[in-house]
């Protein structure tokens, strides 16, 4: 099977500020871009309004700081804020940049003039500084840098969930598959509102996340806010996550393939999944179904190694950070593991990331129809970057474009298929959407959680209201039309997708379904 050179090491992220253990993220050390970002930054001097800004966060480190001639912690925030200021997606004000460092330290509860370690303090500031920029954009310390790197991997300690924060709770994008969270019970959508007891209704994300990690083999009690139902407990035991990145199953002659997360576990995975199909259903296989749903994303360059596996030729991706001359494109090389049998991709609201570029390419490439729900619409690109005092920014450095040259930041990818769900039975707590790009889509996608919906979201800078152009269209169906298909046979989803493939022409599977015609 071949393999892309030279890739881009980038972390894409998950859909969310911050996951429970891990965010799906890679360090780029080592990249022939991040050793450019390295030369601009050390070429980056801070000017005379600039580094007025930073006095004035040290007098307020002064102020607190039970040492205030270390000047390692100086440094630190100063490496940070350089940092910032050079590289991030797009140009940011020094004033506002310490007025939320500031804003860091003044939450600190225990503080006291000339009492507080000049790393608390800093560290506060930081988590602030880098939560102000956007939903995706944090410092991690040495022991969440060293946890990022874990889940990479694809092994963690952990309860499995992926999380953000909602007036004060915290909110639950998606349970990983076949966790400890998984298991017990817990959906998307879930608040959490006390753990162990305790209310976190003033805790940041970054205290309720360290509250809820712990020893393997030990217990946490999280009370969990459903909606229409009274807020009830689940216990649950931390364990060792094994992420499981890709499974794969023969169903009615169809190669059946599920990426549940982008690790750098997913390309040997799906190079077994193609063998082992190819050898179980032989000549029979009729075409494959790719099964991105609820996959957050994760490493790029499994994101560009998947879409590969499924084209000859094409663009895949690009990436343009602020500065233009730092740009990249991925092409696809040859190879079609899929032999040129029909694709059909399965994505909904949870798709993010690192799915939506699988997706996207495969979509404006014409390899593949998309089938299920408008995606989340995580357009950006994360960063890390090891501080040289202790820790890393998880930062915002680009955005990535389809081949076409639309963004999906705070889009997503619209389905050539969209199957209609009732908003009852939606995987996602009913809200009305803020964004106004619903172009092709019924009243129930107003009432997805996606990234245009989160607090500080990045709008693309030639975003527009159009999503992805489509050669058949949009078109829609009840999933209620759909057969029936999966290990369980309930998955209506699935089974409209093997009828597709089963079907002679796209025309005559929508008139079959009973599909609303093409937009």
């Amino acid at each position: 099977m071949k393999r892309l050179s030279q890739l881009l090491a980038f972390a894409l992220g998950g859909v969310i500020s911050l996951t429970l253990l891990q965010s799906l993220s890679a360090c780029s050390e080592g990249s022939d871009l991040a050793r450019k970002i390295d030369s601009h930054m050390a070429l980056t001097t801070i000017d005379v309004a600039g580094a007025k800004e930073v006095s004035r966060f040290y007098d307020t480190l002064d102020r607190y700081s039970n040492s205030p001639d270390d000047k390692r912690d100086q440094d630190h925030f100063r490496d940070a804020f350089r940092h910032v200021r050079a590289n991030y997606v797009s140009e940011v004000n020094d004033a506002v940049l310490i007025d939320a460092a500031i804003d860091g330290v003044n939450k600190i509860e225990s503080k006291k003039d000339g009492g507080v370690a000049p790393g608390l303090l800093v560290e506060a500031a930081l988590d602030s500084m880098l939560s102000s920029l956007d939903p995706h954009s944090q410092y991690l310390s040495p022991d969440e840098l060293k946890e990022r790197r874990v889940f990479a991997s694809g092994e963690f300690g952990g309860l499995g969930i992926q999380v953000t924060m909602e007036d004060g709770l915290v909110k639950v994008i998606a349970p990983i598959e076949d966790t400890p969270a998984d298991r017990a019970g817990m959906k998307a959508g879930d608040l959490i509102s006390h753990l162990d007891g305790n209310s976190i209704k003033d805790f940041t994300l970054s205290d309720a996340v360290k509250i809820m990690r712990g020893r393997v083999g030990t217990k946490i009690n999280i009370t969990v806010i459903r909606e229409d139902i009274d807020p009830f407990d689940i216990l649950i035991t931390r364990a060792v996550i094994h992420v499981r990145s890709v499974k794969w199953r023969v169903e009615k002659n169809i190669g059946y393939i599920r990426v549940s997360s982008f690790t750098e576990q997913t390309e040997p995975g799906l190079i077994d999944a193609f063998e082992k199909i190819k050898i179980k259903g032989g000549n029979k296989i009729k075409g494959y179904v790719l099964d991105l749903r609820n996959n957050p994303g994760g490493l790029l360059d499994q994101a560009v190694i998947v879409s590969d596996m499924f084209l000859d030729d094409g663009e895949i991706v690009s990436i343009r950070p602020r500065r233009t001359d730092y740009a990249r494109s991925y092409s696809a090389e040859y190879g079609d593991a899929a032999g040129g049998k029909p694709v059909v991709v399965l994505v909904n609201e949870g798709s993010a990331s690192a799915s939506e570029i699988v997706a996207g390419a495969l979509k404006d490439n014409v390899r593949a129809v998309i089938m299920g729900r408008r995606s989340f619409g995580k357009g950006s690109v994360q960063t890390i970057q090891q501080l040289p005092v202790k820790g890393a920014l998880q930062l915002t450095t680009a955005l990535y474009y389809f081949p076409s040259g639309k963004s999906i930041q705070a889009l997503g990818v619209q389905p050539d298929i969209v199957i209609d769900i009732p908003p009852a039975e939606q995987s996602a707590p009913a809200q009305k959407a803020k964004d106004d790009n619903k172009e092709g889509e019924n009243e129930t996608e107003g009432h997805i959680i996606r990234e245009a919906d989160l607090p500080g979201s990045i709008n693309a800078q030639n975003q527009n209201t159009k999503t992805q152009s489509s050669k058949m269209g949009v078109a829609h169906l009840p999933i209620n039309s759909c057969p029936a298909a999966g290990t369980e046979g309930k998955d209506k989803e699935l089974g409209c997708a093997i009828a597709y493939i089963n079907s002679s022409s796209a025309a005559a599977f929508l008139a079959k379904i009973g599909a609303t015609p093409p937009t």
